[in-house]
């Protein structure tokens, strides 16, 4: 049951990280952003939206992997949301590998644990 939950879990990760993409394709704005702190739960940047409007996500941005405080980034933007913002050429496949490789030590940690159970269980 664990592991089907977090399986169901992890699917909902990417199929949340792929809406979030066509959301902001739908209506794209593109901007330079920098990037003002990182932290292990968000990465905060601050850019112009096209308008002239000044944003600072509180969410921070999507796919921040390898990004350092100070530096300059391409995004692109949600433009009816500007709070929806990615890393420019950065899209949902990112979160494939994080989410695959967490269920493959998920899987491999309660398979064996169900099998020793059940055959204590018979025992």
């Amino acid at each position: 049951m664990v592991g089907a939950l977090l399986t169901v879990m992890g699917a909902s990760m990417i199929v949340a990280c792929f809406i979030n993409d066509r959301t902001i394709a739908e209506a794209r704005g593109q901007s330079v952003a920098e990037v003002v702190d990182t932290s292990p739960i968000r990465t905060a940047v601050r850019f112009n939206t096209e308008d002239g409007r000044v944003f600072l996500p509180p969410n921070g941005v999507l796919y921040p992997s390898d990004l350092q405080v100070g530096q300059l980034v391409r995004v692109e933007y949600d433009a009816r949301n500007p709070d929806l913002v990615r890393v420019a050429g950065r899209s949902w496949t990112v979160s494939l590998l994080p989410v695959a490789s967490s269920l493959a030590v998920v899987w491999a940690v309660l398979l064996p644990v169900y099998y020793l159970l059940r055959r204590s269980i018979r025992e």
